[in-house]
């Protein structure tokens, strides 16, 4: 079997007219918008995939902020093929906003079919991108998903034709979302989006007619130990895509493994998924919205005190760091830390109990 990597290496060579799009393609565009693109495009400049990789291969990697290390080999592989290196990318943002808790970036790629790609990257290594991400745990908006939708509704007045919309992980959520909370005319534009892995929605939005309308044109892909695409709450179909990783790990992109143009499918997603998925969400219905708002807010309080802008600068001096977050954790007053550790409690027994209870079941029907 064969990864992304693998795919450009044979499909390279054919371009979209000799062999239709499909949802490996999808993948990897949703995949482009985490390339460094911050040196290398203007905001409003119009450029070619090609002309992008040569521009990235002229740059020193040490001064660049690479996600994923495999990035840097499908940037020039994308960049350099038939299928791909002649699409054109244009309206690259990126926004990392501490005081608004946002972090957000996107770019739309514009496809010979005369349609366009909006590809939503998902959660970067800055710490604002992951305090995001856990406000989704209270929040039913957060501030990248409004972003998601103004950034749509740009781009589809400046262009015509027909609209997909696609992410990994966070890069999903914003995807649907989008859709969702974009006007009328547009979505009558949008006709396929891709939710890569990416976490679902709580009940304020699930239950809109916007919803119900729009994920209809949601295909979702996630592993089959999957926890980030299953978080939260999702209603559309969803495709279980085998992976060479385990648990948290098959969250990357580039284990999940393909066949010819498709995804190799599982039946359904494992049962460690199954077991983490109910575990978390019998966590959150015992922690009411106020005290998991409070709980985050002082978790990343404390990494804060690092003065670490991303989670690599917190690896990168882990001792010091270390230490830093364990003063900064002494100094929370005595009914914080005993809510933290309550709250932390209530996760393991709830996970013991699901355990215990899946333990009685597999000994009934082995």
């Amino acid at each position: 079997m064969a990864n992304l990597l693998d795919y450009m290496k044979w499909r390279g060579d054919l371009s979209l007219e000799q062999d239709p799009f499909n949802e490996i393609d999808s993948l990897l565009l949703a995949r482009f918008s985490y390339f460094p693109f911050d040196t290398i495009i203007q905001p409003e400049e119009t450029v070619t995939i090609e002309e992008l990789s040569k521009r990235f291969e002229t740059k020193d990697p040490n001064t660049m902020r690479i996600l994923w290390e495999e990035d840097a080999d499908l940037f020039p592989l994308m960049g350099h093929s038939k299928r791909f290196g002649q699409m054109k990318a244009s309206h690259f943002v990126n926004k990392v906003d501490p005081e608004q808790e946002k972090q957000f970036s996107a770019i739309t790629i514009f496809l010979p079919d005369n349609s366009i790609y909006i590809s939503y990257r998902g959660t970067d290594n800055t710490i604002v991108g992951w305090k995001e991400d856990f406000n989704m745990s209270f929040k039913s908006h957060v501030a990248s998903q409004k972003e998601a939708v103004r950034y749509l509704e740009t781009v589809a007045q400046k262009t015509d034709g027909r609209i997909r919309l696609g992410g990994h992980s966070k890069g999903g959520n914003l995807a649907v979302y989008a859709a969702v909370f974009s006007s009328p005319s547009v979505q009558d534009r949008i006709y396929h989006i891709f939710n890569n892995d990416g976490p679902g929605f709580d009940d304020d939005v699930i239950q809109t007619q916007a919803y119900q309308k729009m994920i209809q044109k949601v295909d979702t892909y996630i592993p089959q130990d999957s926890i980030f695409g299953r978080l939260l709450n999702h209603e559309e179909r969803y495709t279980v895509v085998q992976s060479t990783q385990k648990g948290v790990m098959q969250h990357d992109v580039y284990t999940w493994q393909l066949l010819g143009k498709r995804f190799v499918r599982l039946k359904e997603v494992s049962n460690g998924s199954k077991f983490i998925d109910k575990s978390i969400k019998d966590w959150l219905k015992k922690i009411d919205v106020e005290q998991r708002e409070k709980i985050i807010d002082i978790v990343f309080e404390i990494l804060n005190s690092t003065q670490a802008e991303t989670m690599s600068e917190i690896r990168s001096n882990l001792i010091s760091n270390a230490t830093t977050i364990l003063k900064s954790y002494k100094q929370v007053n005595v009914k914080d830390r005993k809510m933290i550790m309550e709250t932390v409690k209530a996760l393991l027994i709830i996970a013991k109990d699901n355990f215990m209870q899946e333990y009685e079941l597999s000994r009934k029907n082995p």
